[in-house]
């Protein structure tokens, strides 16, 4: 582990980047610094990449000089001679292993997830790679479009790009992000230019299962992986194109309907949300009892309605939380279904919080 040289309360500027301020916390295994602006605001940035400004005397404007270890002396006029000034070797980037493969992520994270109906959001650009970034993040709709961040991420870092208020959740339904990945000073594999236009339902940040843990942060976020996510944008969309998909479903199909039905069936995934404001519309009068079982009956219901459905995967969300729901649905396909096969559900897709069963 890294012994940092910056402490809690030191004045540092940024040696990268314009700004500074005074250090409010360290985390010493990330090497990181938290450094809190003159406007409040608390940036994260590594411990490299900031230089820790020395203490100035508020009534002659001068660094403030510690002599208590030093002999008082007497001291004659020299000539005044000129010191050329050496320039800052710039910093190293560091690089990681398999970081030549780009990633990069947004994340939003609540600032009271105990209060999702009514707090703010913190959105987070990941950049995990050896690149630097320059990005652009666009919101809106139609006409009233506008960035709402942009500028150059460095490589192995994340940034808080902006603060999103409940009044402002409708806004962000459609994002456009656009990335351009490249190297300095030095030889790289040229990575295409990233453009992605995402659509997040703004009820989606009222739910607590929409933030999950993940290797990132300590508090849960909802991450959502700008790279790897195939995008089409929305404009390669005609019309033509959609009377044309309309008129072919309408076409009869050679084969027999109900062969084809069972087809799809199979190989789709079914998502059963078990969280119980996604069961009943108001919990008030329900006992903790009383809602593990109308919970527990949706589970019954949906596997019974789907037992002899070969090849059939559905994925049961009951969340992180206690365990409890968990256990209980643990319990019942050891036992009652155990002729069917489980596991815990993509950890990219669903988090912590799922369980997948398959039919057989």
């Amino acid at each position: 582990m890294q012994t940092t040289k910056i402490k809690k309360g030191d004045t540092v500027r940024f040696l990268n980047a314009v700004g500074g301020g005074i250090v409010t916390r360290i985390d010493e295994y990330k090497g990181m610094v938290y450094v809190e602006d003159e406007d409040g605001f608390e940036t994260p940035v590594l411990e490299r990449e900031c230089v820790a400004v020395p203490k100035v005397n508020a009534e002659t404007n001068f660094p403030v000089k510690d002599f208590s270890s030093k002999p008082a002396t007497t001291t004659v006029d020299e000539p005044v001679q000129s010191v050329k000034e050496t320039p800052a070797k710039p910093v190293e980037i560091y690089e990681t292993a398999g970081g030549d493969v780009l990633r990069a992520l947004l994340a939003f994270i609540p600032v009271d997830v105990k209060n999702l109906q009514t707090c703010a959001y913190d959105c987070l650009l990941i950049n995990d790679s050896n690149y630097f970034l320059f990005y652009n993040i666009v919101i809106g709709v139609k006409e009233h479009r506008h960035s709402v961040a942009n500028g150059i991420l460095e490589p192995n870092i994340q940034e808080e790009i902006v603060k999103i208020e409940k009044q402002d959740l409708n806004d962000w339904e459609n994002i456009q992000v656009q990335l351009v990945a490249y190297k300095q000073m030095k030889d790289y594999t040229p990575q295409p230019a990233k453009e992605l236009n995402l659509r997040i339902a703004p009820v989606k940040f009222y739910k607590l299962h929409s933030f999950t843990d993940n290797e990132y942060f300590d508090e849960p976020a909802m991450i959502i992986d700008l790279i790897g996510k195939q995008d089409t944008p929305m404009s390669e969309i005609q019309a033509e194109d959609i009377k044309k998909a309309m008129f072919e479903k309408e076409k009869p199909e050679a084969a027999p309907v109900a062969q084809r039905k069972k087809i799809i069936l199979n190989a789709a995934v079914i998502e059963v949300d078990l969280h119980i404001n996604e069961l009943v519309d108001n919990t008030s009068g329900l006992s903790n009892a009383d809602m593990l079982q109308l919970q527990m009956d949706k589970f019954h219901a949906v596997i019974d309605e789907n037992k002899n459905k070969k090849g059939q995967k559905i994925v049961f969300i009951h969340g992180k939380g206690e365990g409890v729901l968990r256990n209980e649905i643990l319990k019942q396909l050891k036992t009652r279904y155990k002729s069917f096969y489980f596991q815990d559900a993509s950890f990219r897709e669903y988090g912590f919080g799922a369980t997948m069963v398959v039919i057989k």
